[in-house]
C-alpha cells in the first residue's frame, strides 16, 4: 500500500499550506496542526520567494521541527492549474532535486506531462535520496475518457512512481461516477497507491467516497483551497466517518 498509507485507515486527509510569505506559510501551519491532518501539501508555486533556496529549505525544516505529520512538496505547473513563477522550467526541476536532496520532506510531486527527461531526473534524483514520488496528472477543464485516464496512470507507472494522481473536472455527474470507476480499475492494476478525485462542485462526492473505490488520499480545506471543490477538513472528515460507520465491513 506504499510508505504513508495502510489500508485500514483509509482515506487519508491532506491539506495545502498557500501562504505567500514565510510568516503566513507559518501561521496557516499552526492553524492546519490543530486540525490533525494525515499529510500536508506545500504548494510552493504559491510561495512569492521561490527564487530563494535558501528559504526554501528554511520553511521546510521550521515545517519538519514542528510536526511529524508527512510533508508533500509540489510546484504546480501553471498548465495543470498551478501558479505563475519566476523560475524556469529548469530552474524548478534544479529546485525539486535540491529538496530531494538537501531536505528532509517526505513526498515530491510532479506532473507526467514535463518533459519525460525531466520527468525520469526528478524521480531518479527522488528515490536516490528516499523520497516518494508523487507523480501526476490534472485536467481543468474536463474528464477525460476513460482510457486516456489509464494510460495516464501507466504513464505515472512506466516512470516508476510511488504513487500515482489524477485530478479532473466533471462537467455533468456522470463524469464523477466515471472518474470512480476508472479509480477501480486503476487500484485491480497497479501495485501503486491511486489518489484520484473530480474537481469543482460536482466533484465533491470523489473527495468523500473516493476511498471506496480505492483512492487512498483526498484533499481538504485548511485555510484556502488549492484547488476547486476542497471541502473544508472537518466537515470532510465528519463525511468520512459517517459512511464508515454505516459501512462497518466495506
Amino acid at each position: 500500500m506504499g510508505q504513508f498509507f495502510d489500508q485500514t485507515k483509509l482515506p487519508y486527509i491532506c491539506t495545502p499550506l498557500t501562504g505567500k510569505t514565510t510568516t503566513q506559510l507559518l501561521e496557516q501551519l499552526d492553524n492546519i496542526l490543530e486540525k490533525e491532518p494525515d499529510m500536508i501539501e506545500w504548494r510552493a508555486d504559491f510561495f512569492e520567494h521561490l527564487h530563494n533556496e535558501a528559504d526554501v529549505f528554511s520553511i521546510i525544516k521550521a515545517i519538519k521541527e514542528k510536526s511529524t505529520i508527512p510533508l508533500l512538496f509540489t510546484i504546480r505547473s501553471i498548465h495543470e492549474g498551478g501558479e505563475t513563477i519566476s523560475l524556469t522550467e529548469a530552474e524548478k526541476v534544479s529546485l525539486l532535486c535540491n529538496v530531494c536532496k538537501e531536505t528532509n520532506v517526505d513526498l515530491i510531486d510532479y506532473e507526467t506531462s514535463n518533459d519525460p527527461k525531466d520527468v525520469e531526473l526528478v524521480v531518479k534524483t527522488a528515490k536516490k535520496h528516499d523520497k516518494q514520488i508523487v507523480l501526476s496528472f490534472h485536467h481543468f477543464e474536463h474528464t477525460p475518457s476513460e482510457d486516456e485516464l489509464i494510460e495516464r496512470a501507466k504513464n505515472a507507472a512506466k516512470f516508476h512512481a510511488d504513487i500515482i494522481k489524477l485530478a479532473v473536472m466533471p462537467e455533468e455527474k456522470e463524469d464523477v461516477f466515471r472518474l470512480l470507476e476508472v479509480t477501480r480499475i486503476l487500484d485491480d492494476m497497479f501495485e501503486q497507491p491511486i489518489i484520484t478525485m473530480s474537481m469543482g462542485e460536482l466533484g465533491a462526492l470523489s473527495r468523500i467516497n473516493g476511498w471506496l473505490y480505492g483512492s487512498v488520499l483526498t484533499f481538504a480545506v485548511g485555510i484556502e483551497q488549492s484547488a476547486p471543490g476542497q471541502i473544508a477538513i472537518e466537515p470532510l472528515r465528519e463525511a468520512i466517518w459517517n459512511t464508515k460507520q454505516l459501512m462497518p465491513n466495506w
